[in-house]
């Protein structure tokens, strides 16, 4: 798997990660079978940041990623978890949680140092606080050898700006705006970051399963005419051979100016699949074509979070 390096920070991150959102079942039941196949296909096909979440099945996710990573050399793989967020409208990004926060997924994660540490879903909440209290206590964790590097994530493009007009971090997370049909971090965000050493970090290529041949879930929340472009785009796709998930794939992989693109699945084949995918030349005319599709609602997003963090 090629590597990019993140930001300043002296990683160098495999160009897709592996995202454990689905190892806490929030999309379906998941077996530890299948959890620990899934995180050691990842390894096994170079996919060595893991992403997760104390959110992600509530904790689940951390504690299953913890058995399945029992036993393999910790130089193996880099972690990056999150805090603020622990249920669909429960945040707390108080230091004292921070502190908490992170000794819990150190603890579930059965490790001594957690190698990136987001604030979580920042959108959701006043984002002063992220900013007056709640990156300086991830800080006193970093001083204390818990944290390497720290940043923030959340959907929204302002508040990149927001908190790093105000204060350093290492790295930030974005998702479900580098995709096929929506490049807002690449064209708003990126420019900005890169000459700061802000690492620059993609989650969702597959924008909820907007861009795959999967039914649309009912929770999905872009517009209908980004929806009907999307099932016309994989219509297209399908008459070619290849479905609009390893384009979308291939897509998000292909910035230079993304050091990782994250992309979860409790099942081991998705994950070689993604692999062979990410190794595979990109269809530059079915690009084209599916580019020529979405034009009528580039960018066309939805609002989350605080009508104010929009």
């Amino acid at each position: 798997m090629h590597t990019r390096p993140l930001g300043r920070t002296g990683l160098e991150v495999p160009i897709l990660g592996f995202g454990a959102s689905s190892l806490g079942a929030e999309f379906r039941r998941v077996t530890l079978a299948e959890t620990i196949a899934s995180v050691r296909a990842a390894l096994d096909c170079g996919l060595s940041l893991i992403d997760t979440s104390p959110f992600y099945g509530r904790g689940m996710s951390e504690v299953l990623l913890g058995i399945a990573l029992e036993g393999v050399p910790r130089d193996d793989y880099l972690l990056c978890t999150k805090l603020g967020r622990y249920d669909l409208a429960h945040f707390d990004f108080s230091a004292r949680r921070v502190a908490e926060s992170v000794d819990v997924s150190l603890h579930r994660l059965r490790t001594d140092h957690l190698d990136i540490v987001l604030c979580h879903d920042i959108e959701f909440v006043p984002m002063q606080q992220i900013v007056d209290e709640t990156l300086p206590a991830l800080r006193k964790a970093r001083d204390a050898g818990k944290v390497r590097f720290i940043g923030f994530s959340g959907y929204p493009q302002r508040i990149f700006r927001f908190v790093c007009d105000q204060t350093d971090v290492d790295c930030v997370l974005s998702y479900n705006q580098y995709t096929l049909q929506n490049t807002r971090f690449a064209t708003e965000t990126l420019p900005w970051l890169a000459p700061r050493g802000i690492g620059a970090m993609n989650a969702g290529p597959f924008s909820a399963r907007l861009l795959t041949d999967a039914p649309l879930p009912g929770w999905l929340k872009e517009p209908e005419p980004v929806k009907a472009a999307a099932r016309t785009a994989a219509a297209l796709c399908r008459s070619r051979g290849t479905p609009i998930a390893k384009l979308a794939l291939q897509f998000s992989l292909a910035h230079p100016g993304i050091a990782t693109t994250i992309a979860g699945s409790a099942n081991p084949d998705n994950v070689r699949a993604w692999a062979a995918w990410a190794a595979e030349p990109l269809d530059e005319e079915l690009l084209r074509d599916v580019q020529a599709i979405f034009t009528p609602v580039r960018d066309v997003g939805h609002v989350e979070g605080l009508p104010e963090n929009n």
